[in-house]
Order: structure tokens, then C-alpha cells, then sequence
């Protein structure tokens, strides 16, 4: 089997291909249908026609934090702060930027509006900060913090971006990306696929900010991927095993919805097909990794190099990918979070 390295990955990307602005309508998008031969461009309100009755849609219900804070050190320099997880008792896990990063025991004034104590340095690299915040972190970060939009949208955060940087489904807090390809879901599609008889199932994966994380390494097996906590209801697994056994195809909108499944497979006992749960997961799927849950997959477009240009390539295959790429690129679609969608599925083993 074909070893892959990080350059396998890699692409020309014109910049005026990445999406700064959601498209006006949700389901207005763009689609690339991938699953046969051909690409075929289609809309994203296509997507009931490329479906069928006894499917099951599984998407990730996680909502988007107000994750990116502004303040002051004690001593009046700038700090920049990007929550990437909220713990128990007022605290936190966040990424620092500061022309010195605070020390251990200083306090950090957020928005003119509440302290934060330094508690800790934490991580792999000790690149994460443990914080303390002076009341509940969730209801501190809608009120003062901003939209934690990708480092590649160069725009400052709008009252529109609030609203579309955010499923319409979204339920739990916790993330501090938005789940993308569940974006181009409106109210209205999701109502015709039900009444399609497309099945609707969640999972909830809290999506970090490793998300963007270059890989650095040029050997795969090297990289170590960032941990994000998932769980999946045993709703869930039971909707899974009745659309497998009525012969329906699980398709699973986005990346970080797949990664949530294919974690709770790896637990699973061999007459499982996945285990009902929650923790956390560092799962780094790659071609050669054997998919056990997912069908056809919804996702949008993603940066070269990146650990989901490998998930893709896994499910649908390198060359078929590498294709649809180039594709996309010639007609010109919009690409990453804001970008346009790409429907595939999981190549014949």
C-alpha cells in the first residue's frame, strides 16, 4: 500500500477562492455531487434529490462559543485570548497572544468587564493557558467575547456573522468552530428531507481550535492530532442500526460528526457497530484507515495539507479526491468555512 507524506496533500489554492461571506441563503450554496465517476455542480437545495427514503442524516449539535476575548495584562499590555474548552468551576483552557505571555498567579482584565486569574500553563508544549474566570465562563463569553471566526476570514466579527457561524440546530456550547457543513442547512430543507423520509439522528463534538493546526511533519505517523471531547446517544447508535438494517446508507454532515462516530467504533465490541458514550477523542483517520459507520459524507473544502484533505482521501478515495479538487477549483468554488458543499462517498473496499 502507498505510504503518503504531507505533500501528497498539498494544492494551488487561488485566494480568491476562500469565502469570506456565507452565501446569502444557506441552502444557496453550491454543490459538488461527487459519489459517481463524474463530478456533477449542483445547488445545495439539490441535496433531497441525491437522497433517499430509510437514509439517516447524522449531524453534530454542538453551538459555537463566543470564544475570542480582548483585555489587559496587570501591567497594561494587550492580550488576545481564544477559549478552547470550559472546565468545571469557573475555569478554563485557553491560547494566549500577548507580546509576553502572562505569568503564572497574574490576573488578566477581559473586555474592561471581568478578571481572569492565570492558574496553570498546560498542553503537549505548555502552549495553553489554565485560567480562572470571575463568574460562569459560558455566560462571561456571550456577553464579552466575539465570534471566534477562522484565522483565514480577515473580516472582524458581525451580528451576521453571530447568526451564521452557527447551525440552526445548534444546541450545546462548547465549540469554538462551527461544525461547516451542517451551515448550509436551513429550517425548511431539513423539514423536506423529513418529510422525504430522510432520517435525522446527533452527535456532539466540540470542535477545537486544532482544527487549524498546520500538520508539521512530513511523516503522517508523527503528527500528533488535537483532542476534542465527543459524545454520541444511544439514540443515536439504536437510529444506525436500523437504517443498516432496513439496507439505508448513513450520511454524515461534516467532518468533525464522522470523527465523533468513527471514535465510538473503535470501542465497540465486533457484534457493535459503535458504542454509545462520551470522552474525548484524538482519533487521526488517514487513507488506509478502515471506516466502519459512515456511507457518504456532506462536507465543505478544505485547506491543503490539513488532517481533513487526509479524512476525505480515506473515505473517498486519494485519486477521487485530488480529482474533485481540481475540479472544484476550475468552476470556481468557494472553499473552507464559509465555502461551498461536496457530497462523496466511501470507495468500494
Amino acid at each position: 500500500m502507498h505510504t503518503y507524506t504531507l505533500s501528497d496533500f498539498d494544492f494551488d489554492l487561488p485566494e480568491d477562492l476562500i469565502a469570506q461571506e456565507p452565501a446569502a441563503e444557506r441552502t444557496a450554496s453550491r454543490l459538488l455531487d461527487g459519489t459517481g465517476a463524474q463530478p456533477v455542480d449542483r445547488i445545495f437545495k439539490d441535496l433531497p434529490s441525491l437522497l433517499r427514503r430509510g437514509d439517516l442524516l447524522v449531524f453534530n449539535n454542538t453551538r459555537v462559543i463566543k470564544a475570542r476575548l480582548f483585555g489587559q495584562k496587570a501591567t497594561g499590555g494587550a492580550v488576545e485570548a481564544l477559549v478552547e474548552r470550559v472546565l468545571p468551576g469557573h475555569e478554563v483552557l485557553a491560547h494566549m497572544r500577548a507580546s509576553k505571555s502572562p505569568k503564572v498567579g497574574s490576573t488578566v482584565r477581559f473586555a474592561d468587564a471581568f478578571d481572569a486569574e492565570v492558574i496553570a500553563r498546560t498542553g503537549p508544549d505548555g502552549g495553553m493557558f489554565h485560567l480562572r474566570f470571575s463568574g460562569d465562563p459560558l455566560a462571561l463569553l456571550d456577553a464579552h467575547g466575539h465570534v471566534p471566526l477562522p484565522p483565514y476570514i480577515t473580516h472582524a466579527d458581525t451580528a451576521d456573522d453571530e447568526r451564521r457561524y452557527q447551525t440552526v440546530f445548534a444546541k450545546h456550547p462548547g465549540a469554538v468552530a462551527a461544525p461547516t457543513a451542517a451551515l448550509h442547512f436551513d429550517d425548511a430543507l431539513l423539514q423536506q428531507l423529513a418529510d422525504q423520509g430522510v432520517d435525522r439522528a446527533e452527535v456532539t463534538l466540540h470542535v477545537g481550535a486544532g482544527t487549524f493546526q498546520p500538520v508539521r511533519t512530513d511523516n503522517l505517523a508523527e503528527h500528533k492530532m488535537h483532542s476534542e471531547w465527543f459524545e454520541v446517544p444511544e439514540a443515536t447508535v439504536q437510529a444506525i442500526r436500523r437504517t443498516r438494517a432496513a439496507g439505508g446508507r448513513v450520511v454524515v454532515v461534516g467532518t468533525t460528526t464522522l470523527r465523533a462516530l468513527e471514535s465510538a467504533a473503535l470501542g465497540a465490541a465486533p457484534a457493535d457497530i459503535l458504542q454509545a458514550g462520551s470522552r474525548d477523542t484524538d482519533i487521526f483517520i488517514t487513507p488506509g484507515f478502515e471506516l466502519k459507520v459512515v456511507d457518504v459524507l456532506i462536507t465543505n473544502f478544505h485547506l491543503p495539507k490539513s488532517t481533513l484533505m487526509m479524512l476525505v482521501s480515506a473515505l473517498a478515495g486519494y485519486e477521487h479526491i485530488r480529482a474533485l479538487y481540481a475540479h472544484a477549483i476550475a468552476q470556481r468554488y468557494r472553499f473552507f468555512s464559509y465555502g461551498d458543499a461536496m457530497l462523496i462517498q466511501r470507495a468500494p473496499r
